[in-house]
């Protein structure tokens, strides 16, 4: 049955950036459908996140960390395994943004954005994916953005990092298709979220991006969970490399 293609059932994920957002609704969606759960977070903690994980009669594990340190991708693969043994699937969600115009823009915060959305993504994709091939079989999930495909206002360093994300899904999808390992991402649209929260606050700006929004209005963490459990599971099989689009049909106009 075609359903049973979405069951994560026995399936471990780890998903960083879970503590809320999109994070923690693709955490707890993955749990719905089946999978264990280890839940990463920084400055906000998973707990909550775990707790309703749990409520699903799934296990998880709140796990804490700074992508800024380039220990953490390791402590926190090292973490999910001896915990449950096994890590099918990775979802490389954390991420944070800084605006600035392009002539004022620290170099601080260029480290910090590219560090934090593109290499710790880097890192954890291959420490997973070092284990995923020895099993012969994973799905890793990143997650990129609209500003994959375009340059956006003010975000230099973000776009930037987004298309790097994007890049580097089709660059190890290359590689470990063939040993049975799946590389996609997911590119969210205008998200309800805190790294959208000054656009949403500005009368202006929040009236411009919805006005170019076909659907009409922001997208919420939970529009995700759909292709979240798709990517990670036995009904995408077949899919290497590819960037899919959630964005309420931004790209289409």
């Amino acid at each position: 049955m075609i359903l049973d293609a979405f069951k994560l059932d026995g399936k471990v994920a780890l998903v960083t950036g879970a503590s809320r957002g999109l994070g923690a609704a693709i955490a707890i969606a993955l749990a719905e459908a089946g999978a264990h759960v280890a839940c990463h977070g920084n400055t906000h903690s998973p707990e909550e996140t775990c707790a309703e994980i749990e409520r699903r009669g799934r296990s998880s594990l709140a796990l804490r960390g700074d992508m800024l340190d380039r220990a953490t991708p390791q402590r926190l693969v090292e973490a999910t395994l001896a915990r449950f043994g096994q890590l099918d699937i990775l979802v490389n969600n954390a991420g944070t943004i800084r605006r600035a115009p392009a002539t004022e823009y620290a170099e601080d915060d260029w480290r910090e954005v590219v560090e934090i959305n593109l290499t710790s993504v880097w890192r954890l994709a291959q420490l997973a994916g070092r284990h995923m091939i020895e099993r012969g079989r994973g799905k890793i999930i990143n997650i990129a953005s609209l500003l994959s495909f375009q340059g956006g206002i003010l975000v230099p360093a973000y776009a930037a990092a987004k298309g790097g994300v994007a890049q580097l899904t089709k660059a190890l999808a290359n590689e470990w298709a063939a040993k049975g390992v799946n590389v996609n991402a997911i590119a969210p649209g205008y998200m309800a979220t805190d790294n959208t929260r000054a656009l949403r606050e500005d009368p202006v700006r929040s009236r411009q991006i919805l006005e170019r929004i076909p659907a009409g209005r922001w997208g919420e963490p939970a529009d995700l969970a759909g292709a979240a459990v798709f990517l990670a599971s036995a009904a995408s099989d077949y899919m290497h490399g590819h960037v899919l689009v959630v964005d309420g049909g931004w790209l289409a106009r």
